[in-house]
């Protein structure tokens, strides 16, 4: 008979160390990026626009892009008294709740002569000093008062059969952290038991007969031996019976052995 001999050395190698030096160390990365969308605004009858006075405008139907609400504002006589109607003005604002939105814009006027001369403000694609623009509450707005010179607006490709095609990109900053990757497997549902049912029933595989009160029943000795020690040991045991092929079950009626 062998002997198997433990240490308290084996007894504590699978528990962890005390020693942060020797433990396994993890990582996790904080990624900031941005969720970008755009919408497509068209002023259709800007002359009409015209004259409905200093800081009024014509808004866009609102938009969502990374979880919030957006709108364009577009003044046809300025938004600042000061300018006295000399230039157009053009907005971007927050249409929804929202504290502190930080986010990248571009608002562009586009040449409808297909020269693709587009008049372009952007914060895409060059460095900021102070970082993404931030909106503090539910009506905060970026863009340009002075965005285009009224007579020259009305004299160029960008008006086309009395409309302006505006389109607008926001690129709003969200920030998660990423630890180390996790997976899950669904566990099956626990119904072997109907498998090997239904495996007894088909007869498929049955390696043993039983002969009980002249009926016989074909079964799986693998399977008899993992549910039964006494059939384990009949089966597969050193006394094994040596005619398992069959065997005959004595004094019990045959529907109480299925």
């Amino acid at each position: 008979m062998g002997t198997i001999r433990f240490s308290s050395r084996d007894l504590s190698a699978g528990t962890a160390s005390s020693n942060p030096s020797s433990s396994i160390p993890t990582t996790s990365t904080s990624i900031t990026e941005t969720v970008n969308g755009s919408h497509e605004f068209k002023v259709d009858g800007y002359s009409l626009s015209k004259g409905m006075g200093i800081g009024k405008y014509v808004a866009s139907d609102t938009f969502y892009i990374g979880g919030y609400a957006w709108a364009i504002y577009f003044y046809p006589d300025g938004k600042s008294s000061e300018d006295n109607a000399s230039h157009v003005s053009l907005f971007i604002a927050l249409a929804s709740e929202g504290t502190d939105v930080r986010a990248l814009f571009e608002l562009t006027l586009m040449d409808q002569s297909g020269k693709e001369r587009h008049k372009v403000h952007s914060h895409f694609g060059r460095a900021l000093e102070s970082g993404p623009y931030t909106l503090k509450y539910r009506g905060s707005m970026w863009g340009y008062k002075r965005f285009y010179k009224r007579t020259q607006l009305e004299s160029s490709d960008f008006l086309k059969d009395d409309t302006l095609l505006i389109r607008c990109c926001v690129g709003v900053v969200k920030s998660h952290t990423e630890g180390p990757k996790t997976y899950t497997i669904a566990l099956p549902p626990s119904n072997i038991g109907q498998h090997f049912g239904k495996l007894l029933e088909s007869g498929k595989g049955t390696d043993v007969n039983f002969e009980v009160d002249g009926e016989i029943y074909a079964s799986h000795k693998i399977v008899l031996a993992a549910r039964s020690p006494v059939f384990r040991a009949q089966l597969f045991g050193p006394m094994k019976d040596q005619n398992t092929q069959c065997i005959k079950v004595e004094d019990m009626e045959a529907p109480v052995f299925k």
